[in-house]
């Protein structure tokens, strides 16, 4: 099997030569660059299976980066910031960022998080509407063909979720999404609302999770 290409943009060059080292390890091929506009021109010559993407880089920033390539691909994008608060931000901009990494992070979450990404886009990956069918006009929900007992706020929260697997959402996101009133509840809400759906997920589905929890940010739905 042909070794699949990451693209590593990061200017510490101690971290870049750490994830390089892992991800080799891992069996991947590993090109570095260290500023923004040099990983946008190798990403073109190279185009590479993966983009792993600093926010903050010199030349030009990690979203820009990441604009540009949307413009024309959907190559696999993983951003990553050292600012907790700059997921918001990303999240809100909606830039089609497949995932994002906080620093500090693990060497190995790093590369976990690639092969997941990578397994999102590749044949082997099962697809979400065998495993998960959703009506809206009736509000029903199979999962694995059994059917979920759901409430249609529950119902509306995993529909959102699963009509974009992989895409991380913030709660307000999910506030937004489900609630079109413009009622004001609370993030313990939506924290409620996905424990029971959780609950009501487990009780037919014993292979996994399929609603994720992403630490200080939100939540994502993902067949593992």
């Amino acid at each position: 099997m042909m070794q699949q290409h990451i693209l590593v943009v990061e200017d510490e060059p101690k971290l870049a030569a750490l994830l390089r080292d892992y991800l080799q390890a891992s069996d991947f091929q590993v090109t570095i660059a260290d500023r923004g506009d040099r990983g946008l021109e190798l990403w073109q010559q190279l185009q590479p299976d993966l983009l792993l993407l600093d926010l903050m880089l010199p030349g030009i920033d990690g979203l820009e980066v990441c604009k540009e390539v949307r413009k024309t691909a959907n190559t696999p994008i993983i951003m990553v910031t050292a600012r907790v608060e700059e997921i918001d931000r990303l999240l809100g901009l909606e830039l089609g960022a497949d995932d994002y990494i906080c620093k500090p992070y693990s060497p190995r979450e790093v590369v976990a998080r690639v092969k997941a990404v990578l397994r999102r886009g590749g044949a082997e990956e099962p697809s979400p509407s065998s495993l998960l069918s959703l009506d809206e006009l009736s509000y029903s929900a199979l999962l694995q063909g059994v059917k979920l007992e759901l409430t249609a706020v529950e119902f509306q929260l995993l529909k959102h979720l699963a009509d974009n697997p992989g895409r991380i959402y913030s709660r307000n996101q999910l506030m937004t999404g489900i609630y079109t009133d413009n009622r004001v509840v609370s993030d313990r809400t939506i924290d409620s609302h996905i424990k029971k759906l959780r609950k009501k997920i487990a009780e037919v589905y014993a292979d996994g999770e399929l609603i994720h929890s992403v630490y200080g940010v939100g939540y994502k739905y993902e067949a593992e």
